[in-house]
């Protein structure tokens, strides 16, 4: 299931009731901090601040309370930047909750702004009695574009607040009142929204494809016509596109299908339109695409999708450390590598969508940097290998043992005099293994092609007779099966 920035581990007050429900229960990701222990100092280094600053409203304070609940020497910053964030939103609740966590931990409480939660509460309960009574005025009248806008509305509204389940459920009320397929196509996009920020990552492939569905009807455009397919795209076409394509690799990032992920990121946009820091900053995109394709693509494969992209490349701008991870990879200085990844680890597990998969993705990067070390030799002296990647012996031989367990690596190790030793091929063995695999399955398909000849001189082929009732036709296919049958065995035993 997916996370709900609402049920994150925070103690609100009894009086309030909690948002969401728990039809949307929330993942383990948003919900529970890392298990590992985040570290922020030289060799860590991280700016709370700089960070925060690409994300704006809502999505800047689920981060910020996330960060909190994961890493305790930063708990109390995050708590105060969070709370001044959710001041700039409708979401009375979380705000007390905030607060509440903040002054439980830090040494100066922060006092409650009665007054602004009083005109928020205020606020809330008078603009949402004013969009029921709407809503109710025109289904009375069976007003349909009215109706579906006020199923709108309200969708904007509970997203507002943090009652998502209430959200998508108007949202998706309202595709019963869509007209065009622009209005399809807008809904969708509400709805991606709304489970991109809750963390849904299951659903999001579902309202994807019945986006890219109206998104290639002749009626594309958010309010009027446009041409069929997405070969000719204007500005607001391609910004839809690449919100599609974000919420796709998303969808993948968070379900674990890296490689599809990686190619989902290194093919997006430009331009994410008003996404653009409500739900994702430019340089997550950087992170999340050159993570997962160093994690699952091969080295010709991250050269053409990610070095020689031009789209990528924009993305990379935002994040210098990125390109320098990728050069010392493409390089093979892998210890260099190795030392980006744990410099900026507090980064990567300070992320709510990257979090969760940090220790498998570097497991993976980490292995295919020891395949691609031992690939040009026959035998490697582990001590040197483990000064070549900066690692301790021992850590450095349990990894070559599962690799080689896995059939990663075709070799040996020699435990005495900590040597990795490629496994002896017998290039003439080798290729008598592949002419007799090869014969086989030549004879298989020549034994096929007879049958087929036989059956056609023995004049098996099913027609159906132009004017015949349906028990006439079934009665004769069934006999010229049975036929088929019987010669088919008579051939087969000949042949054995």
């Amino acid at each position: 299931m997916a996370s709900t920035p609402e049920d994150i581990e925070l103690a609100g007050p009894d009086q309030y009731e909690t948002l969401g429900s728990s039809e949307l229960a929330t993942s383990k990701p948003s919900t529970k901090p890392t298990k590992r222990q985040i570290l922020v100092d030289e060799n860590h280094p991280f700016d709370l601040e700089a960070y925060v600053s690409s994300y704006s409203g809502r999505a800047a304070a689920i981060r910020l309370i996330f960060i909190a609940n994961s890493c305790p020497p930063l708990a109390v910053q995050a708590y105060q930047l969070a709370i001044q964030y959710i001041q700039q939103t409708p979401d009375a609740n979380l705000y007390l909750s905030t607060l509440t966590a903040h002054n439980a931990i830090a040494p100066n409480p922060i006092p409650q702004d009665q007054k602004w939660l009083d005109d928020t509460i205020s606020k809330n309960s008078a603009e949402r009695d004013r969009l029921e009574v709407d809503l109710k005025t025109y289904a009375s009248n069976m007003i349909k574009e009215s109706i579906r806008m006020s199923h709108r509305e309200l969708g904007k509204y509970y997203q507002g607040v943090g009652d998502y389940a209430s959200s998508l459920k108007h949202f998706m009320r309202s595709r019963e009142f869509c007209i065009t397929s622009g209005q399809v196509l807008e809904m969708c996009i509400s709805v991606l929204e709304v489970l991109a920020e809750q963390q849904n990552y299951g659903q999001l492939s579902t309202y994807v494809f019945k986006a890219e569905s109206a998104f290639e009807s002749p009626v594309v455009s958010m309010g009027g016509p446009g041409k069929k397919g997405i070969a000719n795209i204007n500005p607001e076409r391609e910004i839809i596109q690449c919100k599609l394509e974000f919420c796709t690799a998303l969808s993948d990032l968070g379900q674990a299908r890296y490689e599809k992920a990686a190619y989902g990121f290194l093919k997006m946009g430009k331009s994410l339109g008003d996404w653009n820091a409500k739900i994702v900053a430019p340089s997550d995109i950087a992170i999340y695409g050159t993570i997962c394709a160093l994690a699952s693509l091969s080295r010709s494969a991250i050269r053409a999708a990610v070095l020689e992209s031009d789209t990528f490349a924009y993305y990379l701008e935002q994040e210098p450390y990125v390109r320098e991870l990728l050069d010392a990879y493409m390089n093979s200085k892998f210890k260099d590598m190795l030392l980006l990844l744990e410099r900026y680890s507090t980064r990567h597990l300070l992320d709510p969508h990257l979090a969760p998969h940090i220790p498998e993705l570097t497991r993976q990067i980490q292995n295919r940097a020891t395949v691609l070390y031992f690939q040009p030799f026959s035998s490697v002296h582990l001590v040197k290998m483990a000064a070549a990647f900066g690692v301790e012996l021992a850590q450095l031989e349990a990894s070559i043992v599962s690799l080689i367990d896995e059939g990663l690596i075709k070799g040996r190790i020699d435990s005495t005099n900590k040597i990795l030793k490629a496994k002896d091929q017998d290039p003439r063995q080798e290729l008598y293994r592949q002419a007799i695999e090869t014969g086989l399955n030549n004879q298989a398909s020549t034994r096929k092609l007879l049958y087929r000849m036989r059956l056609l001189q023995a004049d098996l082929v099913v027609k159906a007779p132009k004017q015949s009732n349906r028990e006439q036709q079934s009665q004769l296919q069934s006999q010229q099966s049975q036929t088929t049958q019987s010669i088919l065995a008579e051939h087969i035993a000949m042949y054995d």
